[in-house]
């Protein structure tokens, strides 16, 4: 293969392209991320089962559309609350017991990733599914030189709804005043009548919920299949840490991926650009293992 082959020449239009992809893609990574990012940043268990929470998310909004004939823009909400009562029901018998044994909660929600994809595919086999989704979705945004379908558009928008909706309950609310107490000092908590058992019991439940959701739109972009939750959290694992477990940090950090992979699969190819991204993103944490948002408040 000849340099010109590997290396291609920048050019105006197909590069403003690229960098709309890009936004495009820190859009996917970013709803991917969220949920994993309350759960971390919330209660610091690294959630192996999280790929397979946006699995569930996508099986439960395709059998709610070709079994009971709900519409797909309806089926978001309900995976949200599907998943997360699902996530809700973990925590309460699992998770809750290995607070103080990362390891074995690390090892806990692996074993439950690996139940979800057999019992999935026993349930409704190993073929790819299909969602249908709203005839205006399904097209293509032409704007001059741009195009990108508008799925991609309600995805980026959506995320961002999701992000605003997320910081409004942590920041507005008297549950998002408990959470972010809980993480600063439980015990401090605990003295002020804080229930620490519930809050991350919704934690987790939200943090779920929010991995449903992005599940259901991820079923409107591709095929859905029991193992395609390992296509989505390896990047939300790198935002989550890259953005140092919060919501403001995965946002900027989804965004810097996004385009940066983009860019570099524009210049090269899609491989390299992979590679490079998480070269690049290795060599960011070696120096700077706190991510890019220091978490102000300490966890105990």
């Amino acid at each position: 293969m000849s340099v010109h082959d590997f290396w291609t020449p920048f050019a105006l239009e197909p590069f403003i392209n690229a960098l709309i992809i890009g936004l495009s893609l820190a859009s996917i990574w970013l709803v991917a991320a969220l949920g994993l990012t309350i759960i971390y940043g919330t209660m610091g268990v690294i959630n192996m089962a999280h790929g397979e929470f946006i699995m569930l998310g996508a099986y439960s909004a395709w059998v709610m559309q070709f079994f009971i004939g709900i519409p797909w823009l309806l089926c978001l909400p309900l995976s949200f609350f599907i998943v997360g009562g699902f996530g809700w029901l973990v925590e309460r018998g699992l998770i809750r017991h290995l607070y103080d044994r990362p390891l074995d909660t690390l090892l806990a929600t692996w074993g439950v990733s690996l139940v979800l994809v057999q019992s999935v595919r026993l349930i409704f086999g190993g073929e790819p599914q299909y969602i249908d989704v709203p005839d205006e979705l399904s097209t293509v945004m032409n704007l001059g030189f741009i195009h990108i379908p508008w799925m991609r558009i309600f995805i980026f928008f959506v995320s961002l709804g999701l992000v605003a909706m997320t910081l409004a309950i942590l920041f507005k609310t008297n549950m998002g005043i408990q959470i972010r107490a809980v993480m600063q000092n439980k015990e401090m908590a605990a003295s002020f009548g804080i229930n620490s058992k519930r809050v991350y019991g919704l934690a987790f439940a939200f943090g779920a919920g929010l991995a449903g959701i992005s599940g259901a739109m991820f079923s409107g972009l591709k095929t859905i299949f029991p193992d395609m939750g390992l296509g989505y959290v390896v990047e939300a694992f790198l935002v989550v840490v890259t953005g140092g477990g919060e919501v403001l940090g995965s946002l900027a950090t989804a965004g810097i991926m996004g385009e940066l992979f983009s860019v570099f699969s524009y210049f090269t190819n899609d491989t390299f650009g992979r590679f490079v991204l998480f070269v690049l993103i290795v060599i960011f944490l070696r120096f700077r293992p706190q991510g890019i948002f220091t978490p102000s408040m300490a966890r105990r």
